[in-house]
């Protein structure tokens, strides 16, 4: 890329992807997309959530081994700015946070038509591929709007590189939140401590469904925005558990406590075992992101920190399975699993 830096313009893409638009002197086409699960998006996240939708960076100034980067796709298929917002295509331009923050991108078989199939998604567009839409009337699946018909690979040029769409792609309006005084104090819920990367979240909010979690509770910042790739992770949870974004976490656990459930923490350090705990509902299992674990707060406030034992060689678990055990063992000890 150089030995000089180069400053480029730095924006949130509706597929949460940040990316990398080109500046004014450089207007070759394409654009820079930065993986959310990089460290350097994570650090980057942050301020940009805090209220900031742009900022600036020198390119040249960073090292190589923080340069997570792919090529956008975007372009490559009928790329190109129209009027209202769309491009020439007819698929929705590339927007900034502000002008996003109330669109939710879903993508994907399970995600799109489990969307489609709750009353409380309002669903504002939706693209669909000729055989995408020919096996939504077989599956007599309805939907409120009839499907733009669109080619693949014009849905593909809206995403990541890797992301799958099956041939359907909506925009859509969020879910109602809820607040933490709403939350039915029986059951379980997840808290999340800080975890950055999306493809684990959407895990965990699939697992969350599974075991008929009624919210997960995250921070407002850093945490990745429920859409895109954290929503095709997992595959249509979101229209099953509530999303709670809270400022601050143990604030937050301590309102929890009020409201009578039991927190526990989960570290690797725990000073107990979470199968040997007299767990109770109502339950808030709270996870640390990967490596920093829970942070120094959050484990104080929580009412006990307790550990995953495991037999193999291997001790210890990527978040989304730490999360599922976790659930499991939970929902086993509550009797919650009939």
């Amino acid at each position: 890329m150089g030995t000089h830096p180069r400053e480029v313009n730095l924006k949130f893409g509706p597929n949460g992807l940040i990316q990398l638009a080109r500046g004014k002197r450089d207007r070759r086409p394409g654009a820079l997309a930065l993986d959310p699960s990089s460290d350097l998006y994570c650090h980057l996240v942050a301020p940009l959530r805090s209220g900031t939708s742009r900022c600036r960076l020198a390119v040249g100034s960073l090292t190589s081994s923080a340069m997570a980067f792919h090529k956008s796709p975007r372009g490559r298929s009928g790329g190109g700015s129209g009027r209202h917002g769309h491009r020439r295509d007819g698929m929705p331009r590339h927007r900034s946070p502000q002008e996003n923050s109330d669109t939710v991108i879903l993508y994907g078989w399970h995600p799109v038509t489990l969307a489609l199939a709750n009353p409380k998604r309002r669903i504002r567009k939706l693209y669909a591929t000729e055989n995408a839409a020919r096996r939504l009337a077989e599956e007599n699946i309805a939907s409120k709007i009839s499907p733009e018909i669109v080619r693949s690979d014009v849905i593909a040029a809206q995403l990541s590189a890797d992301a799958v769409h099956q041939g359907l792609l909506a925009e859509a309006a969020p879910l109602p939140s809820p607040t933490i005084d709403t939350l039915e104090p029986h059951g379980m819920i997840v808290v999340l401590d800080q975890i950055t990367d999306p493809h684990n979240v959407g895990a965990i909010l699939r697992s969350a469904a599974a075991f008929g979690v009624q919210a997960i509770v995250t921070t407002q910042r850093h945490s990745p925005e429920a859409t895109g790739v954290l929503a095709k992770s997992a595959s249509g949870a979101l229209e099953y558990v509530s999303m709670v974004a809270v400022q601050n976490l143990a604030r937050a656990l301590a309102e929890l406590k009020e409201r009578g459930f039991m927190t526990v923490g989960l570290d690797s350090a725990g000073s107990d075992t979470l199968d040997g705990l007299a767990l109770r509902e109502p339950l808030a299992l709270v996870m640390g992101a990967e490596g920093k674990g829970l942070r120094q707060l959050t484990r104080e406030t929580c009412d006990v920190v307790a550990r995953l034992d495991m037999p193999g060689a291997i001790k210890s678990l990527n978040v989304s399975n730490a999360a599922a055990l976790a659930l499991y063992i939970g929902a086993s000890r509550l009797n919650l699993m009939s």
